[in-house]
């Protein structure tokens, strides 16, 4: 699935896109099936030729791969699904950066007896998590595996004024859009062979990448520096600490648990709220009183609440605070590929 530069189709042509005779490309001509090409001022060039081409005031760039029995299984998620989700994480960096959507490219690893509907299902779901943010499908890649399922998401976005990890200043304060842990609360009643709650479910199988409320916040001046909680509110507030050289400090009382996700346990529910990963809200510092100003209007835009967590302190790390100001350890670690921490 290989996109040229030079080429040019029409702005309204939806014919298949023009690539040689052969199953491969049979399939890949399914997954473009019906996305009419060069109808959007920022997409010179889509899907169909050796590159795309995009034009933009600050192309943002980032990628996310998803690994079957890593990231997902296929006994609890329909192909659509996957595909959702491994495009929804890549199209998460972009909203923590408050990045506009361009389009996704897509390089897909499939099992031969996936190289059929399974694939094409897979796909369908990428194309409707970067539809659903205002992107397309760019184009990307097609192989053979031979086991797992593979799918590897590069998503670009243009960003005049992207909001980074490194603007955070001492006194201000903290903040996370929605609930946190549903996406973890689901994992749990899976592995336990249960039935999650079909709110959380619905967190884990279709994460909702915040886009559009990013570029909301930047229009309005709120963020100073913002993250995408992908690996748990714990673990990526530590990026802004280590980005800002401050100390994130969070108040757990404040922590906005999903309702899926608590427990008779308070200690249990922040678990899953500060360490589970995969919930895709954003956390950003603002300065003093600049998100109360805004706060109901942004609820009633997007149906999503803001939290303030905590504040902006001296030092670095990420710590539990007081009322008196007293810090002590959170307790919890944040998931990593090659370390501790667990939902």
């Amino acid at each position: 699935m290989r996109t040229n530069p030079f080429a040019h189709r029409g702005p309204h042509e939806d014919a298949p896109v023009p690539l040689a005779p052969g199953p491969e490309f049979d399939l890949i001509r399914r997954f473009v099936a019906g996305q009419a090409q060069g109808e959007r001022a920022d997409v010179r060039v889509g899907a169909g030729d050796d590159c795309a081409v995009v034009a933009g005031d600050g192309i943002a760039l980032s990628t996310d791969m998803s690994v079957e029995d890593v990231h997902f299984r296929r006994d609890w998620l329909a192909p659509e699904e996957i595909g959702w989700r491994a495009a929804a994480a890549a199209l998460s960096d972009l909203a923590a950066v408050a990045a506009r959507p361009v389009g996704i490219l897509v390089s897909l690893a499939a099992p031969p007896d996936d190289a059929g509907d399974y694939a094409a299902r897979v796909m369908a779901g990428c194309r409707e998590a970067a539809e659903a943010c205002g992107g397309v499908l760019l184009g990307g890649d097609l192989a053979r595996s031979p086991g797992p399922l593979v799918l590897d998401v590069t998503v670009v976005g243009e960003a005049p004024r992207p909001v980074l990890r490194s603007g955070a200043r001492a006194g201000e304060e903290l903040w996370v859009t929605g609930d946190l842990g549903g996406a973890a609360a689901c994992v749990q009643a899976l592995l336990a062979g249960t039935t999650p709650d079909p709110a959380a479910r619905e967190r884990f199988a279709r994460p909702q990448p915040r886009v559009r409320e990013a570029q909301w916040l930047l229009a309005h001046g709120i963020p100073t520096a913002m993250v995408d909680l992908s690996d748990g509110l714990v673990g990526d507030a530590a990026h802004l600490s280590a980005a800002s050289g401050v100390a994130i400090l969070l108040v757990p009382e404040l922590i906005p648990v999903h309702p899926a996700a608590r427990e008779r346990s308070r200690a249990k529910s922040l678990r899953r709220a500060l360490g589970g990963g995969e919930d895709y809200e954003l956390c950003f510092s603002a300065p003093v009183g600049a998100v109360l100003a805004w706060s109901d209007a942004f609820e009633r835009t997007f149906g999503v609440r803001l939290s303030c967590v905590g504040r902006v302190g001296g030092g670095d790390g990420v710590w539990f605070v007081d009322a008196e100001g007293h810090r002590r350890p959170t307790g919890v670690e944040a998931w990593q590929h090659f370390g501790g921490g667990a939902p």
